[in-house]
């Protein structure tokens, strides 16, 4: 799989610097412009930020890639009930062409002079529901695993819209929907979860998470992340 081309081209790079609020909620979702080079370091992409530090950004998950043609399914859905469209998500990378089934966790990619490593899908929050006009936004795309996922930088330097994206080497055989599904399974499953800690490149926050599960026995409270304050829709 070495130098296999994933994506001959990006179609849009975006980032923002600027916080708003989303129905009282601060967000950063709504602020990403588009770019024609996105300045990669270790930890951030230069000019982009978030609003909960806590649960994004950091080194594990300092890019977003978002698949374009999932806003077009989710409208298919009527889970978006108002136009919204790329970069909505707040993703940085948008490509047509290559999805969840598509790239696995600890990929090394090569995108212009930026080499990076995918660490893990992105978890979906109750943003996303305000974003979006639809209450259980954030559980469909948890079911749906059509979620995007997260790079850490193991090699600065400048991404470009023109670039291609292409796969280096494949660490594990574990695709991110995979992941998605194994993560957020219903009940706790030790040998699964097992299978998902033991790949090289999983963030650490997951397999702390999963490890807790299987030392406790028990699956954490989604209420709060899926719904929010005002908890699960009648």
């Amino acid at each position: 799989m070495a130098g296999h081309v994933l994506a001959k081209k990006i179609s849009g790079l975006f980032r923002g610097d600027k916080i708003d609020a989303i129905k009282g909620v601060e967000s950063a979702m709504n602020n990403k412009l588009p770019v024609p080079t996105l300045k990669v370091t270790k930890n951030s992409v230069e000019g982009d930020t978030q609003a909960d530090p806590v649960h994004h950004g950091g080194e594990e998950r300092v890019l977003h890639h978002f698949p374009r043609e999932h806003y077009g399914q989710y409208r298919r859905w009527d889970l978006i009930t108002h136009f919204k469209d790329v970069p909505a998500m707040g993703e940085n990378i948008s490509t047509v062409g290559l999805n969840e089934s598509q790239v696995n966790i600890g990929d090394i990619i090569q995108i212009g002079e930026v080499l990076l490593q995918v660490t893990q899908p992105r978890s979906p929050c109750f943003k996303l529901n305000l974003q979006f006009g639809h209450p259980k936004f954030a559980l469909a795309m948890q079911e749906s695993r059509m979620c995007g996922w997260f790079y850490k930088v193991l090699q600065e330097g400048e991404i470009k819209a023109s670039d291609s994206i292409v796969l280096i080497e494949r660490k594990t055989d574990i695709s991110i929907a995979q992941a998605m599904k194994i993560y957020f399974l219903a009940d706790v499953d030790p040998e699964q979860y097992q299978q998902l800690m033991q790949c090289e490149g999983l963030a650490e926050n997951w397999i702390a998470s999963m490890q807790k599960r299987i030392d406790t026995q028990q699956i954490e409270n989604w209420q709060y992340r899926l719904y929010g304050p005002e908890g699960e829709p009648a």
